[in-house]
């Protein structure tokens, strides 16, 4: 494990390009128009063998139509997946697969590998709902603990984060929430940050807690730091808390927070997050014209969202005012599905999201499985 947590750190300190340099996309007339949206449905897992898919298959562990995916990140032509075990029968809750030209199938292969699947083994993953591929190539996951949310959730494991190498498939550092969380605790997104000198900080949202967990990976401690109550003012009993952070130009950064069922929307330098110091430095950015769904940023300056229960999809630049002028329709589900995620895809210069009939999953009504595709954004810029 030493290491492995050296092995991070340098990392850390060294910035590769493979992700590309410069935060944020945005030239979409250079924009790959070949992109092709990639569609499946339930998942089909790439097994070591046709006995094991069957022993998976009658023992319960492996239910097609049970699996969806939420969340996704791309470097090159791989495309990694969050998903999460909200029904029992998921065998792998982290996957990746191959977003090629002519790909004909969509088939997932656990990542890193099968042994770091096995619910009740807390050193392996128990249910991935979120996941952040930095700019070193590092993949960091969310994962909650917790399997079968939708029917009868069990508490497995403690939640926690871990940090893998996308290179090599080690896992660099696994850091425990259990210190920082509560039994009530309901842990949704994942971000990672940089500070000036290079520190990692990552960023967990804490819905049921109010509160943000802040976690310092050089000091290897972390805290919470809990939102006003302002924040959650008109809150609905089990609510989501969106975070997303933004890159400035100058090299600082942000994070932006609100409930799904408020009406506001906030935000924070990260540099006071980052010392824990949020008492009268959060930022009340104006009232919301509806419920926001925040899918995702272009890791720049941009927030990508759409309206709950609708499928048009928006853009905000940060560095314009909060208000509706400047909400830019970029993309409508021609499918009526809904994102989930809205992510770069550096190698195409684009953006991509990931949509799915993620209602229909969550209300058991969806038949052979929910349909999932990976699609490009084309809108008015």
């Amino acid at each position: 494990m030493r290491l492995y947590l050296g092995l991070l750190f340098i990392l850390l300190a060294y910035r590769v390009g493979g992700q590309g340099t410069k935060y944020g996309l945005w030239t979409p007339d250079r924009a790959h128009a070949d992109t092709q949206p990639i569609q499946w449905t339930g998942g089909q897992f790439e097994f070591p063998c046709a006995s094991t898919k069957s022993l998976f298959k009658s023992s319960g562990k492996y239910i097609a139509k049970n699996v969806i995916a939420t969340r996704a990140q791309l470097i090159g032509d791989t495309i990694y997946l969050a998903l999460p075990r909200y029904r029992k029968g998921v065998p792998a809750t982290l996957v990746k697969t191959s977003i090629q030209p002519g790909t004909c199938t969509t088939t997932f292969k656990p990542y890193p590998c099968w042994d770091l699947q096995e619910e009740g083994n807390c050193k392996a993953l128990q249910s991935v709902v979120d996941l952040v591929v930095d700019q070193n190539e590092v993949l960091w996951v969310l994962d909650t603990g917790i399997v079968n949310t939708l029917e009868t959730p069990v508490r497995k494991c403690a939640p926690k984060v871990v940090a893998m190498s996308v290179k090599t498939g080690k896992v660099l550092k696994t850091v425990s929430l259990e210190g920082l969380t509560s039994s009530s605790s309901r842990l949704q997104y994942l971000v990672v940050d940089y500070a000036p000198d290079g520190g990692c900080f990552i960023y967990v949202s804490d819905a049921a807690n109010r509160a943000i967990i802040v976690y310092n990976l050089q000091a290897d401690r972390g805290f919470r730091v809990v939102l006003p109550k302002a924040v959650s003012a008109g809150c609905r009993s089990r609510d989501v808390l969106y975070i997303a952070l933004i890159r400035r130009d100058c090299g600082t950064t942000e994070l932006y927070f609100t409930y799904l069922s408020t009406s506001k929307l906030f935000s924070l330098k990260s540099e006071y997050l980052r010392s824990g110091v949020a008492d009268g430095r959060i930022l009340d950015l104006g009232k919301k014209p509806s419920r926001m769904v925040i899918i995702g940023t272009d890791n720049g300056s941009a927030i990508f969202f759409r309206n709950e229960g609708d499928a048009e999809v928006y853009r905000w630049d940060t560095n314009s005012t909060f208000a509706e002028g400047n909400f830019k329709p970029v993309y409508r589900s021609q499918t009526c599905q809904l994102v989930t995620h809205a992510v770069p895809d550096y190698k195409r210069n684009t953006m991509r999201v990931l949509q799915s009939n993620f209602p229909d999953y969550m209300q058991n009504r969806i038949g052979c499985g929910a349909i999932q595709q990976l699609n490009h954004m084309q809108g008015c810029w």
